[in-house]
């Protein structure tokens, strides 16, 4: 006898003569977070037909992102965090913002755009896991050191997944205005010297 292949149940047999074991197996995974099932009729001459399911639990509601650090160059620009869940709702949030980023009011969900905080339309994570990603503009940086923002998404469980965007150092600078400064041959005047810089400087 043959395998039967139903949707995404494996039975090892489609038949027997005489009295036996059939084996379901999952060809599948179901990440979804809701049960599924399949139904099979196993009928023989002069029976009734018995009706039978096989079920397969669905996988754990999740969110994640698809690493916990991300990073941008000093000149900024935009920069996609992109992850997978099987979520009804994702919602983010930014803390230890050194960036100064504005959290956008919308992200791709399952190639749909969707608010922050809303319900997904259709609730594609029902059936299966869906990629989502959220794309943020980060300013140039102006600092000699690195900054960071720290972003966290929450799924509608409650399960949340952090990732740490880092924006490199800026160049360091240095300006002085006017060059050159002229004073009277009597001392009467002073002239001053505007310095512009965002690190530590020295005379001599």
């Amino acid at each position: 006898m043959a395998e039967l292949v139903k949707g995404w149940v494996t039975l090892d047999k489609d038949g027997y003569t005489g009295s036996t074991s059939v084996t379901a197996s999952a060809n599948q995974h179901n990440t979804g977070r809701n049960q599924r099932s399949v139904d099979f009729t196993f009928s023989a001459d002069g029976t009734a037909a018995v009706q039978t399911t096989v079920r397969q639990a669905g996988k754990p509601e999740f969110v994640a992102f698809n690493s916990a650090a991300a990073s941008i160059a000093k000149a900024g620009g935009t920069v996609t965090l992109e992850g997978t869940s099987n979520s009804s709702k994702l919602t983010f949030t930014k803390n230890n913002d050194n960036i100064g980023l504005t959290l956008p009011s919308a992200y791709t969900a399952a190639g749909a755009s969707t608010n922050n905080g809303v319900a997904i339309s259709g609730d594609p994570g029902a059936t299966q896991q869906y990629n989502w990603s959220l794309q943020l503009t980060v300013p140039a940086n102006s600092d000699v050191s690195a900054k960071t923002c720290q972003f966290t998404v929450t799924d509608n469980a409650g399960h949340t997944s952090i990732c740490t965007l880092t924006l490199a150092a800026g160049d360091a600078t240095l300006t002085v205005t006017p060059l050159t400064i002229d004073l009277p041959w009597d001392g009467s005047t002073t002239g001053t010297f505007t310095v512009n810089t965002n690190v530590p400087f020295s005379i001599e």
